[in-house]
């Protein structure tokens, strides 16, 4: 299935606005049939979990200074999410596999 400019660029808002427009396109029947679309949906969800979960941690251990962190980690998501617009599979360490591995993308 060709990955049309519709798919990268739903991909490249799962990231964007993770989780969000992740779960909005899991409930949406003729995006999540597009396995590019789909892929990057749950990749960006789950990536949105661990990022939370780690900010939560590290604010925590640094007594509140951790928090500012956050904005360059968001960064990252910036990045996966031009990867994505440019119509590549992104990699993230562990993560992709881990949700290849459930059989979730």
């Amino acid at each position: 299935m060709e990955t049309t400019s519709d798919d990268k660029l739903w991909a490249a808002l799962s990231y964007v606005f993770a989780p969000l427009i992740g779960i909005i396109v899991l409930l949406m029947e003729e995006k999540k049939a597009r396995p590019f679309i789909k892929f990057h949906a749950v990749q960006s969800i789950a990536a949105s979990v661990v990022f939370w979960i780690i900010a939560t941690v590290w604010t925590t251990v640094t007594i509140g200074f951790g928090g500012l962190c956050v904005p360059l980690l968001w960064l990252v998501f910036l990045y996966w999410a031009y990867k994505a617009y440019q119509g590549e599979m992104v990699e993230i360490p562990m993560l992709t596999n881990f949700i290849k591995g459930q059989g979730w993308a």
